[in-house]
């Protein structure tokens, strides 16, 4: 398949998994050799870790974490295994989070997305991710260098020049957000300029809806692909084309571990069901071990018709973070997740905030298999117990909850 970047992105499943678990005990024995994974990792013996059982077992380490993990060890946490002065760039994102790279070449593992849409050496790259201190820029020049791609190093902003630009150098992709290529195009059309030869966008960092993608194949734009990423872990999954059409799902990147686990808990759930995205990340500078990044999403059953072989997720399903505010305290998933540990009964569950302003009623659907009804009143005690507040517990059949990764639902009238 002449799209894909190499022959990694075809190995049978299993190959892959071998391979993946095979690396596992050499990457937690690295990480453990800085100091801020060796404190998240003390007592766990390297060696044990070579399947996914075991791996499930590790603590998770949080996005939502990094900021505090920095401030208590600059500048990185001490999470990086190449010390900082050593790497390459230091980009300060919003929080501020500090996140590194360093100086493999295709550092961000940008290629493989940038490959599926089809561009090869020689094409020309406009480049509209920002320069300033965030890296998404900086992942398609690594990747375009690898490719042996030329980029017009264009950045955000500036919207006439961007025209300006794509009319007289004739680029054949655009990459950046998707919200600015439709400003773009908008412009040239205003301008009356030429910029028909960008047939191809690699589109990230914002929600793509199919009316707007759709509004792109109307508009000069036929060949569309959405990628998710991160600052942190770099690309994580993407889409594809066959014979010129979207093939479902976005395809994880060879180089992660994907865990998609219970929102508040570090459990897996089972293949299919929306949880947190959890990656671990084979990155020699900068290893992630079990990173919770806030987004839900699903595995998508099958291999993708383009040939790839990986596993697919559903894309970006909404945010995990469900913290809710219930008669002036703070609920979060993770005491849920502790009040499900108490009662293994309870196979699923979801907490429904109800009521209006000032007169909160708390509710626990759970699903259950033939449980009593005395179970109710008990996982009742429990959640009164880990949250201080009181709640109802309606016990359902298993399969009655929606599949939406949701373990907290505000549905509270604020009119």
């Amino acid at each position: 398949m002449s799209d894909t970047l190499d022959f990694l992105e075809q190995r049978h499943p299993l190959q892959r998994e071998a391979d993946l678990m095979s690396g596992l005990p050499q990457l937690i024995a690295r990480a453990q050799g800085a100091q801020g994974w060796a404190r998240i990792l003390h007592g766990v013996a390297a060696g044990e870790i070579r399947d996914r059982a075991a791996l499930a077992q590790l603590p998770l380490t949080r996005k939502s974490d990094l900021h505090g993990l920095q401030a208590r060890q600059p500048p990185l946490g001490a999470l990086n295994t190449t010390p900082h002065r050593q790497l390459r760039r230091l980009y300060v994102s919003p929080g501020p989070i500090f996140d590194p790279e360093g100086y493999g070449q295709d550092w961000w593992r940008f290629a493989r997305p940038m490959r599926a849409l089809g561009l090869r050496a020689g094409d020309l790259i406009q480049n509209c991710f920002a320069y300033h201190f965030t890296p998404a820029a900086f992942m398609v020049e690594g990747a375009a260098s690898k490719l042996g791609c030329a980029v017009i190093p264009a950045g955000i902003g500036q919207t006439e020049l961007q025209v300006q630009a794509m009319s007289a150098l004739r680029p054949d992709a655009y990459v950046g957000t998707p919200s600015f290529l439709k400003i773009i195009i908008e412009k040239a059309r205003e301008m009356g300029a030429d910029i028909g030869t960008v047939q191809r966008a690699l589109l990230s960092a914002e929600a793509l809806p199919p009316s707007l993608r759709q509004w792109f194949h109307d508009n000069g734009v036929p060949h569309v692909l959405q990628l998710y990423a991160s600052a942190d872990v770099g690309n994580i999954a993407y889409e594809s084309l066959s014979d010129g059409r979207l093939n479902p799902g976005m395809i994880l990147d060879e180089d992660l571990i994907l865990e998609i686990v219970r929102p508040g808990s570090g459990d897996p759930v089972a293949a299919g069901e929306v949880g947190e995205v959890v990656l671990t990340s084979f990155n020699p500078d900068y290893p992630l071990i079990r990173f919770a990044t806030g987004d839900l999403s699903a595995v998508l059953e099958g291999v993708s018709p383009c040939g790839r072989t990986n596993t697919r997720i559903k894309g970006w399903m909404g945010r995990a973070d469900q913290v809710t505010k219930v008669r002036g305290m703070f609920v979060h998933p993770s005491q849920l997740a502790e009040v499900l540990k108490r009662h293994p009964q309870v196979l699923k569950a979801r907490l429904v905030v109800s009521g209006a302003m000032a007169s909160d009623v708390m509710t626990l659907h759970c699903e259950t298999q033939g449980a009593p009804a005395s179970v109710a009143e008990q996982v009742a005690d429990s959640l009164r117990d880990v949250t201080k507040l009181r709640g109802e517990v309606l016990l359902v059949a298993p399969g009655s909850l929606p599949n939406d990764g949701k373990v907290i639902e505000d549905a509270r009238k604020y009119e």
